[in-house]
């Protein structure tokens, strides 16, 4: 299963505008959690804790484990409203998954066989361009990672998604195109070179010139 979030809620006395004005006064967020052919369920959370998971990135596309009164749930936020002055979070969404549920998730990108690559034996790097990739997914088939095989790849080959196989029933979310995940970049000594060699015809056509230009005068 993906890595996934954490997050530590509470049972939400009332609903509406009135119950949740109180909610944030006391220093939490409100919240709901529905789907999964169970009843909504007003909670509330930590401002602090959900501001710091918020600033920390990928929290609309990660898979989270929703604590609320000793029980656990798997969700997805479905969304997150905001102070349209402060930009603060005011009240969070939360959509619980079934077995059969279909979401979107960044999945991590693993690369292994460094070693058998030549590009990377001659000093090559793996530039990441996507360290995870949005895909579709099944909530009972979550994989913890897509892998990305570097067996056979030199300096400038360019992995696309098209490269690598993807879990059963996993599919990209962006469809339209074959997207770069990665390429073998050369070690900056052969850059250097190889920009010195492309300067070198360039002088010398410059040296031809002035002559040129000197045996006219």
């Amino acid at each position: 299963m993906a890595a996934n979030i954490i997050v530590e809620a509470e049972p939400r006395a009332g609903t509406g505008k009135g119950a949740a004005r109180t909610a944030r006064r006391a220093g939490y967020v409100p919240g709901v959690v529905y789907g999964g052919g169970e009843d909504p369920q007003p909670i509330q959370i930590s401002f602090p804790a959900l501001l710091k998971q918020l600033n920390a990135g990928g929290f609309m596309s990660s898979l989270i484990r929703l604590k609320v009164d000793g029980k656990e749930a798997r969700v997805v936020c479905r969304g997150v409203q905001r102070d349209v002055v402060r930009d603060l979070p005011i009240h969070v969404d939360f959509l619980r998954l079934t077995e059969r549920s279909r979401v979107s998730l960044d999945i991590p990108v693993e690369f292994v066989n460094h070693d058998d690559s030549p590009g990377l034996r001659r000093g090559g790097t793996v530039t990441v361009v996507r360290p995870t990739v949005e895909l579709w997914v099944t909530a009972r088939n979550i994989p913890e990672h897509i892998t990305v095989d570097l067996s056979g790849l030199d300096i400038g080959d360019v992995i696309k998604i098209s490269n690598v196989t993807l879990p059963a029933g996993a599919k990209p979310v962006i469809a339209d195109r074959d997207f770069v995940i990665a390429n073998i970049a050369a070690p900056s000594s052969l850059q250097a070179e190889e920009e010195e060699g492309a300067e070198a015809p360039e002088a010398e056509a410059e040296a031809e010139e002035g002559e040129e230009e000197s045996s006219e005068e």
